[in-house]
């Protein structure tokens, strides 16, 4: 797809929101947008990689330096930055990767990018969380990965939703818009 000047204002502000989203209070964990505006640009982007990435890591940076402010100022128990950060912004942009695969003119198309985006998620990223002591720091045996991958659950299957409903507005509305606007190429 060709990316026109008149969707860069509308994909600012969508990286604006899911930032300002992402830090909500009272949000259910692992409910946010970062996956689907990775599997987005990445369907969106072909032609610019770099923008791609950067859209969902954009987005992640935006949120967590608001976190590490409120965190700082002791209103939120979240830091937005710490060690073992890094491995989430790799797991993300990684998913842009995903969306390289998008045939955005089909709905099973995406819809299997849905699932597999936060499914590869959840199973890096907690198996990163077990191999390097995070989280509850469960026993370096096959029984406590199998925990940490059960710990993650909650996260997992709000993810899961997170990116179809998310998935849905951005591809939907890009859809719409780009019918409009003759973005596609």
């Amino acid at each position: 797809m060709k990316i026109s000047r008149s969707i860069i204002a509308p994909l600012v502000l969508t990286i604006l929101a899911s930032a300002l989203y992402r830090i909500m209070p009272n949000r259910p964990m692992g409910f946010a947008p970062q996956i689907a505006i990775a599997l987005f640009s990445g369907a969106i982007c072909m032609n610019n990689k770099k923008l791609a990435f950067a859209m969902p890591l954009i987005s992640m940076f935006i949120s967590d330096l608001f976190f590490e402010v409120l965190y700082i100022n002791h209103l939120t128990d979240y830091q937005g930055f710490y060690s073992g950060q890094w491995l989430n912004y790799i797991l993300i942009a990684g998913l842009a990767a995903f969306g390289f695969l998008i045939q955005t003119k089909k709905v099973v198309s995406i819809a299997l990018a849905f699932l597999a985006g936060p499914t590869t998620y959840f199973i890096l990223s907690n198996f990163s969380v077990w191999a390097f002591g995070g989280g509850w720091n469960r026993p370096k045996t096959f029984a406590g990965l199998m925990q940490c991958y059960v710990d993650g659950v909650p996260f997992y299957s709000n993810s899961l939703l997170a990116t179809f409903i998310f998935g849905a507005v951005l591809f939907g509305a890009y859809s719409l818009f780009a019918k409009n606007n003759k973005v596609i190429a």
